[in-house]
């Protein structure tokens, strides 16, 4: 994937010439700006150009695919489920994963303790999970997270970043926490094989509280590399130490990092205290102890929590006022999207084809509870709107229409009612990412391509088939063309071929034309692109390289949803 190739050279914070960056994402040099829109928001302004040469202001946890350590094998994805699961899975295959190493850029499905999902964006946490083998008993291996912590706290005090460790395993900077460990266990062959699943963030989390990150806590720039080597070569010297002889020796030395020790702190089991009371250490087993009114006792790790009394104080107010949540559908013509709200922000999005909407009542009865409102658009019609209601049993959907007025921005439709709502919504989410006039672009079962001002007024816009349906109208229509489109060339020399640049030349003309008609009317001044929908990427990549250079153009998932969430948030 050249996009990808091109962050893993920059992810080193260090200058490269373009013909290097060329080369590693094999393209031209000049087509190189048209390569980098592609990126996401969170990572496109972090460049910095200057003859020649390309630098991004800050590391990205990234690694190349060919890196490697002593003493470990180490593979490194691009995406996969959960570091922890690709393991865990070799494993009941019957596969020796003893000292293999698994590093992924992207989890779509990450988790922490106590079933916590585990969420981060390209580039902004370092993921990796360790595979070993122990000659101990299962019960033995309970401070093998007290071990981790301390490898991982060492490592990074020895790149000069300063933390300490909250009980058991969480690695913390005051009252933030940088890091998190799940260890997770597979008998087999009589043997123990652990996963030891390790995060931690090297940029700030968006929207998550009470959380630090190598940029900020750091005295200097440390690459993941270095501190994923460093931890490492730290586990080779421990592991097999804690294999023979237990958690003892490392027992002074994890005390000392212990950020707790001689305070007085909560545990809490399930969000209620159980023990409150002053740590007067950890024992040799890895277990607290805890000097309360009745007494010295000693607790597990297990499904305990531990706090400090303010951010106890912290977690009552935040309880007495309890989470606005909301459920926001996309109801497009031949998938459902959606997702839940928690406090304005999205935590968590989902899509499916009507005919099996299972996941959606899953996730209903899983996360529904305290859900206030269920806010969908829809132009998928009536049968298909009773379908998710269906999934959603006794719960009213409030199914919203395009309107004339919202947030500010003036619909010029002539008959609003028959203006579809998944348009009217994604001019609404328009103004997450831009404050200018932009052309907003939907790739999906239909295309449309819509204009709206600068000062807020949509002006109203195309719709034109997607390119399914395009090929679908071929094949129906046009004698020897029901063939599968072929690949993009500037000049076409096989009918495949042809189809799939006359169906990619009609969506990319449309949206230059409908930008030059706003632009021209903008006085000149600049137009953004907003493109969204499953097309959006390949689109993006077929637009002229001078346009992309010229313009802003944007790739936004979820666009409707983003609009439905701010109307919601303003009404």
């Amino acid at each position: 994937m050249p996009l990808h190739s091109l962050l893993t050279v920059l992810a080193d914070n260090q200058a490269h010439h373009i013909t290097e960056l060329a080369h590693a994402a094999g393209r031209r040099p000049e087509l190189l700006n048209a390569l980098w829109q592609q990126t996401p928001p969170h990572i496109r302004g972090l460049l910095r150009q200057k003859d020649g040469f390309w630098q991004l202001v800050r590391p990205l946890a990234l690694l190349p695919e060919n890196h490697t350590a002593p003493h470990f094998r180490v593979e490194v994805l691009r995406e996969t489920t959960s570091t922890n699961e690709v393991l865990l899975d070799a494993v009941k295959r019957g596969e020796a994963i003893h000292r293999r190493v698994v590093v992924a850029h992207h989890q779509t499905a990450g988790r922490g303790r106590q079933g916590r999902v585990w969420e981060s964006r390209a580039g902004e946490c370092l993921m990796f999970s360790i595979g070993y083998t122990f000659g101990r008993e299962r019960a033995e291996l309970g401070a093998l997270a007290l071990v981790t912590a301390l490898a991982c706290r060492e490592a990074l005090a020895a790149l000069g970043c300063p933390v300490q460790i909250k009980w058991p395993n969480d690695l913390v900077a005051g009252l933030d926490k940088l890091g998190g460990i799940l260890i997770e266990t597979v008998r087999r062959d009589e043997q123990i094989h652990a996963v030891i699943g390790i995060g931690i963030n090297f940029v700030l989390p968006k929207d998550v509280e009470n959380a630090a990150s190598v940029q900020s806590v750091c005295e200097a720039k440390i690459l993941p590399a270095d501190l994923l080597d460093g931890i490492l070569s730290r586990l080779h010297q421990s592991l097999p130490q804690f294999d023979g002889h237990g958690f003892a020796p490392f027992q002074a030395a994890y005390q000392a990092a212990h950020r707790d020790h001689g305070r007085e702190v909560a545990v809490l089991h399930e969000g209620a205290v159980q023990h409150e009371g002053r740590v007067t250490g950890v024992a040799a087993d890895g277990m607290l102890q805890l000097l309360t009114e009745a007494g010295e006792i000693r607790i597990a790790s297990g499904e305990t929590s531990l706090r400090l009394p303010q951010q106890l104080a912290n977690n009552n107010t935040a309880e007495a006022a309890a989470p606005v949540r909301y459920l926001l559908l996309d109801g497009g013509n031949s998938r459902l999207k959606w997702a839940w709200v928690e406090n304005g922000n999205i935590v968590a999005t989902n899509h499916a084809p009507y005919r099996n909407l299972d996941v959606l009542h899953e996730e209903w009865l899983q996360h529904g509870a305290g859900v206030s409102r269920v806010v969908g658009s829809a132009v998928c019609g009536a049968a298909k709107q009773a379908m998710v209601a269906a999934r959603l049993p006794h719960v009213k959907i409030e199914w919203q229409t395009s309107m004339k007025r919202g947030l500010g921005i003036y619909n010029h439709y002539q008959n609003p009612a028959e203006h579809g709502a998944d348009r009217w919504f994604n001019v609404l989410g328009s103004r997450r990412f831009s404050n200018r006039a932009c052309v907003i672009v939907s790739c999906g079962t239909a295309v449309t391509v819509d204009a709206l001002t600068a000062d807020n007024h949509y002006l109203g816009g195309t719709i034109m088939p997607g390119f399914h349906l395009m090929k679908e109208s071929l094949a129906l229509k046009t004698a020897n063309l029901n063939r599968v489109p072929g690949k993009l060339f500037p000049f076409p020399t096989t009918t495949a071929n042809a189809v799939a640049g006359g169906m990619m030349d009609a969506v990319c003309g449309s949206l230059i034309l409908m930008h030059s008609r706003l632009q021209a009317r903008n006085g000149g001044e600049a137009v953004d692109v907003l493109l969204t929908g499953g097309g959006a990427v390949k689109v993006a990549r077929a637009l002229p390289e001078q346009f992309t250079l010229d313009n802003s153009v944007k790739i936004v998932d979820n666009l409707v949803i983003f609009g439905l969430l701010n109307w919601i948030e303003q009404a």
